[in-house]
């Protein structure tokens, strides 16, 4: 049995500053690299270590806290770092700007705004402060704004940093009861499969499949292919304002959307002894994907990252580990036996030409992506396979305005066919 894993997540985002601030943040990175560089000067020409951060302050023009954390870096880096120039010293001089390193409170400051944004106080030099909203992944955001109201939080470390001519802030964060058990430390696997209008669930252990769910929200779809038309129609007819807007318009509905759907699949997860959520690594599915100009268009605008990364962060809240698995055969795989074969399928039916096996192909594979986690993740064997439990549906409906949908959950109970799992449709 491993140990389990603090909670302890990077967050980066972008810095709207307010007033004319930018160019005081730029110059306060240009002096956090002449700090660094100094420290690494004076470490090189043999001066105690534990000198080195008075020594650097006096002459910086930072903030001491900053100073510090800069010079901390430094230090490490030479520790740790191997590669060997003339003079046989480590080479780790820096060009350009540096990132500011500062402790919360100390160096920088967060907070919440009436509006519900997220404002910042960076100390840039003495006496002088940059301030402005954090912008950026909303996932991020609520992960902060939980910080920022949460005792069981602690908010650390930050580095204010220049990234493609954008300024930044990445801060550490720390749920300090929290811990997510060791993914290897699992009785339960649930595998999770990501379609293009649903997402299907299979809790799988020991004793063989405990449940199977799957989550329908047709509404993404039919949203994104209807502002699709409707940003065409306006470009063409020149009015490219209103394009920006329905774009907005359009990420804000699914972004709620998934939103929804990842605490669902997270909520269902808990009911299990130990669970791990699996999923299928589609980072490189993107860059294979050629079915023509339509068909192109709706698959490289699935949201599979999205919906994976929303439910990750929020079962590491839960302490729920998550990890990946190679996607191949993933769908044309037949749970029962194991012959693989793409006529298999036949949109929502998969029929197994081998065994006869008839099953919700989703479901069936969800249940492929379980057994792939059980035997890349876990040191127990996958169970014998005999029979699958019936499909439960539950599906998420949009009615209304779109922009204010009215949701509601309707479960759909399958059918029994010749002892086949089957669903309604």
């Amino acid at each position: 049995m491993t140990d389990a894993q603090a909670l302890v997540k990077t967050l980066g985002f972008q810095l709207d500053i307010q007033s004319d601030n930018e160019n005081l943040l730029y110059n306060a990175t240009l002096e956090a690299r002449s700090v660094y560089n100094e420290t690494i000067r004076l470490a090189k020409q043999g001066v105690d270590w534990d000198a080195i951060p008075d020594r650097v302050a006096d002459d910086a023009d930072l903030v001491k806290n900053t100073t510090q954390r800069v010079v901390a870096k430094a230090l490490g880096a030479m520790e740790n770092y191997y590669e060997y120039d003339d003079f046989g010293q480590p080479s780790h001089i820096k060009d350009g700007a540096y990132p500011l390193r500062a402790n919360y409170e100390e160096g920088y400051n967060l907070s919440l705004t009436d509006d519900g944004d997220v404002a910042f106080r960076i100390s840039a030099k003495p006496y002088k402060h940059v301030t402005g909203v954090l912008d950026g992944n909303d996932a991020h955001l609520d992960i902060l704004k939980t910080a920022l109201e949460s005792d069981e939080w602690k908010i650390g470390t930050a580095e204010a940093l220049f990234h493609d001519g954008n300024a930044e802030l990445h801060v550490n964060v720390t749920n300090t009861e929290q811990t997510v058990r060791d993914k290897h430390d699992s009785r339960t696997v649930i595998g999770v499969d990501v379609n293009e209008d649903n997402v299907a669930l299979t809790a799988l252990s020991k004793a063989g499949v405990e449940d199977t769910l799957v989550i329908d929200f047709p509404e993404i779809k039919f949203e994104r292919h209807r502002y699709f038309t409707m940003r065409k129609r306006v470009q063409n007819a020149g009015k490219d304002s209103i394009h920006d807007t329905l774009e907005g318009r359009e990420e804000r509905f699914v972004r709620d959307r998934l939103h929804k759907v990842s605490r669902h699949i997270v909520e269902w997860s808990r009911q299990f002894e130990k669970p791990c959520i699996v999923f299928e690594d589609l980072k490189e599915m993107r860059d294979s994907i050629d079915y023509g100009t339509r068909m192109n268009r709706r698959l490289h605008h699935l949201p599979f990252h999205a919906l994976q990364f929303y439910t990750s962060y929020k079962a590491a809240f839960e302490g729920i580990p998550t990890a990946w698995i190679n996607p191949e055969y993933t769908s044309q795989r037949c749970p029962m036996c194991g012959h693989t074969e793409r006529a298999n399928r036949n949109k929502k039916r998969f029929k197994c030409r081998d065994c006869g096996h008839q099953d919700h192909s989703d479901r069936g594979a969800s249940v492929n992506i379980a057994v792939k986690g059980i035997e890349k993740h876990q040191d127990w064997n996958v169970p014998a396979l005999n029979s699958l439990p019936q499909v439960r549906k539950v599906r998420r409906q949009a009615s209304g305005a779109v922009d204010a949908p009215t949701v509601t959950h309707d479960t759909v109970r399958g059918y029994q066919t010749n002892g086949v799992a089957g669903v309604s449709d």
